[in-house]
């Protein structure tokens, strides 16, 4: 018997728990009445001949192999606004890695399963990052919680000649195999499997809900601020050019393998900050915050999400998809805007990002009484998460599926209340991770309120509740009543509460960006 780590609850004399499946036996840890496991490989270290290939079987491995501490993060910029402090992560190739919190890894338990996908504009996260600790979500649920590193940026996403598109995606199906393969052994049970996601995790499960490989690895889906951003394939290999061009190369398998995963990275930084120049060719895409996002590639990924629910591509996955009030103000918090766009900066933002060439008009008709710094932010929010997270939900309908559909009102209290209902706010109130990673900012300085703790608690319930049964305690969205969880101090299932922007963008459709020139 090996002795227990110090972080244990359980009592001195209780073995660490120790799991076989597939691949060979995992230790974990026994962490306040949870078994841990983490940092199990769910395929080959993309490096070497595997370098920006699909993901590769996991080679088996002989005795028990420690899953003590989470594997490395995939190779990505050097950070992002809103985290403070430094990501204190293991080094190494060994980037796709899942990690499981459950009651009991008992076979025949057959607890429902829910599997995260981190968000970071495609180009940044870890499953290790504190913000995602997943004990609450497993205990409060009595279910099963496996969370997974992706590749992102360069190594994920980049449109190169000699690889796959969607590297990314791929890993993410890699992922859920593993889970359908191989969580019965944890006590999860493979048949009742909910993905969920946030931001760039909310476009993964908005992509894996279309795409064919990833078809039957999942029942469920929760979609958190779903950003609209889809690449054409001209447009997505006109970036990749751009950004090998910064590295001195060709936009090629063979000449990115060239350079250290760990220093690709920095190509993708440098292009970032110069993407205006680009608008010429880009569109609406040089101004914005990432060169990267899915790609419309006609094979990974052969439509739109919009396009592919509205055709019925994930009729029978019962949905979950929302955003927050206030989505854009974090980034405009976070730039030292807020309190400063003038009448200028609103125009230029409705002319640039609103549907149709009236939307500066239409806006300020529809909303009379709005600052410039609030139609900035209307604008932005409505086209960056509000309007694709509602229309996913209209086009599953029309596809004969379900969906219930929320929004998150309660403002967080960090930077003296500011912050509002913004991006990112989901996350520290599900995972119940207030001190963490965008906790650590949207509740700065200050202790969780009862009031915040009891609607993490509720949060929780309800997202579990869905895993479970499929009803998180609302109704289903339907265009008649278009009943919305409105999730505050106070819980209400209302009319959808962004009415005056869902007219301004019924007409709109949001497709694959073009390449323009």
């Amino acid at each position: 018997m090996t002795t227990p780590n110090s972080r244990d609850t359980a009592a001195d004399s209780t073995p660490e728990p120790v799991v076989r499946f597939g691949a060979g036996a995992v230790r974990g840890r026994l962490e306040n009445g949870l078994a841990v496991f983490r940092g199990i490989p769910f395929a080959e270290p993309p490096v070497g001949d595997a370098r920006f290939q699909a993901p590769r079987p996991v080679r088996g491995w002989d005795g028990v192999r420690d899953a003590f501490d989470f594997g490395p993060p995939p190779p990505q910029e050097s950070g992002f606004q809103g985290r403070r402090g430094v990501l204190v992560a293991p080094t190494g190739d060994d980037w796709l890695t899942v990690n499981v919190w459950t009651p009991a890894p008992d076979p025949a338990a057959r607890r429902p399963v829910m599997v995260w996908i981190y968000g970071g504009a495609y180009k940044l996260g870890h499953a290790g990052s504190p913000g995602y600790d997943a004990q609450h979500i497993a205990r409060d649920g009595d279910l099963v919680v496996v969370t997974l590193n992706y590749r992102v940026g360069i190594e994920g996403f980049a449109r190169i000649d000699g690889a796959p598109a969607n590297r990314g995606l791929l890993d993410q199906v890699a992922a859920l195999e593993w889970v359908r393969e191989n969580i019965t052994a944890f006590g999860g049970d493979p048949e009742q499997v909910t993905v969920f996601g946030e931001s760039a995790g909310a476009g993964s499960v908005a992509s894996l809900l279309v795409m064919p490989s990833a078809s039957g690895l999942f029942r469920r889906a929760i979609a958190q601020s779903v950003p609209s951003p889809f690449f054409s394939d001209p447009l997505a290999k006109d970036i990749a050019a751009a950004i090998a061009a910064e590295a001195g190369l060709r936009p090629t398998a063979a000449d990115l393998s060239t350079v250290d995963p760990r220093q690709l990275p920095m190509a993708g930084e440098t292009l970032t900050d110069k993407m205006h120049q680009y608008e010429d060719r880009w569109g609406t895409l040089a101004h914005t915050l990432s060169p990267f996002a899915p790609v419309v590639d006609g094979e990974v990924l052969p439509t739109t999400p919009w396009q592919g629910l509205a055709a019925g591509a994930a009729r029978d996955v019962e949905l979950i998809l929302g955003h927050n009030r206030d989505e854009f103000r974090l980034f405009t918090v976070l730039d030292g805007q807020f309190g400063k766009l003038t009448e200028e900066d609103a125009t230029t933002a409705l002319r640039r990002f609103g549907p149709g060439p009236d939307a500066a008009q239409a806006y300020r008709t529809a909303f009379p009484d709005a600052s410039p710094g609030e139609l900035h932010e209307i604008v932005n929010s409505d086209r960056v998460f509000r309007m694709p997270c509602l229309h996913l939900a209209e086009a599953q309908l029309a596809a004969g599926g379900r969906a219930h559909v929320y929004e998150l009102t309660w403002p967080a209290p960090g930077l003296g209340g500011v912050l509002g209902a913004c991006h990112g706010l989901d996350i520290p109130l599900l995972f119940g991770t207030f001190t963490a990673d965008l906790g650590n900012l949207l509740f700065a300085d200050v202790e969780p309120s009862p009031e915040a703790l009891a609607l993490s608690s509720r949060f929780r319930a309800s997202w579990t509740a869905f895993a479970r049964t499929g009803d998180p305690g609302w109704p289903a969205y339907d265009i008649e009543r278009r009943a919305v969880q409105l999730l505050d101090a106070e819980p209400v299932v209302t009319a959808y509460p962004e009415e005056a922007s869902r007219r301004l963008w019924k007409g709109h459709v949001f497709a694959a960006l073009p390449l323009i020139g």
